[in-house]
């Protein structure tokens, strides 16, 4: 059974957890603004010296989404607790990839995750020997058929995805995510290197998680709730993001049946 703490909030609870693993994107901001009551709970947790990560399937290094959040107007002292997929992904590139050729698919906004060996980018999919996909073209962003043409001939090239998300909410505008389109690459039989929730490593790479109690925080089940289910981590979804119309007109109870994860605890907005 699923807790709603909506009237008791986070305090209720934050002294049975060391570790606060908490999305940033529809937990802390919705890709425009800051959500005021969540930065007070960050605050909130600082005060009590306790351990929190912001782990984010952002598919850019740590230091691009730190200053993204200076300019959203977050303190450094919060700032300072990022860790990115593409963090993540980008260890990974550097040890096993770096002199390899490979193709970008994704937005120019993403291209900072790849600058050490940007000279090894191929503007032709055909010239490449593997793929990196951090999202979708900015003049392709709802054709995901036009993917699946451009990939259909390149399935032995391995993909590296920096962002398994399959959706995401800007304001009151859904969008794409790299997921989608690694999705539509796995389902005509290519393999697909993750990197981000829900797979373990994100997790493993960004703090010591030894023996600590651990709370997830996030909105969406398919990669904040299930990673932590895989890690048996304690976990607490967010309703008013990527699952609200779902929740509201079916019952958490339903819908966490439907997604196959266990939440422990929900609010509709994350407050202290």
């Amino acid at each position: 059974m699923t807790k709603k703490l909506d009237l008791e909030g986070l305090s209720s609870i934050a002294d049975n957890y060391d570790l606060f693993y908490i999305d940033l994107w529809g937990v802390i901001h919705n890709g425009i603004r800051l959500h005021e009551k969540a930065i007070i709970v960050l605050k909130e947790l600082l005060e009590k010296n306790k351990s929190f990560v912001l782990l984010t399937n952002a598919p850019r290094p740590n230091k691009t989404v730190k200053n993204f959040l200076e300019n959203m107007g977050m303190d450094k002292e919060l700032r300072d607790h990022v860790f990115t997929s593409g963090e993540a992904a980008l260890s990974f590139l550097e040890k096993n990839f770096l002199s390899k050729k490979f193709y970008h698919i994704g937005p120019p906004r993403d291209f900072d995750l790849f600058n050490l060996f940007k000279n090894n980018k191929s503007d032709d999919i055909k010239h490449s020997e593997y793929i990196i996909c951090t999202g979708l073209f900015d003049e392709f962003k709802k054709d995901l058929n036009y993917y699946k043409e451009l990939l259909t001939d390149h399935l032995k090239k391995k993909m590296i995805c920096t962002n398994p998300d399959l959706i995401v909410d800007r304001g009151n505008i859904r969008e794409l995510c790299a997921g989608s389109i690694a999705m539509v690459f796995e389902k005509m039989g290519g393999k697909v290197v993750y990197f981000g929730k829900p797979y373990p490593e994100v997790y493993n790479q960004s703090i010591n998680n030894n023996n600590k109690k651990i709370l997830a925080i996030g909105d969406n089940m398919n990669t904040d709730i299930r990673g932590a289910n895989l890690l048996n981590y304690d976990t607490l979804l967010i309703s008013s993001g990527i699952h609200k119309e779902e929740i509201n007109n079916n019952g958490i109870e339903k819908v966490t049946k439907e997604y196959e994860v266990i939440v422990n605890y929900i609010q509709t907005d994350l407050k202290w």
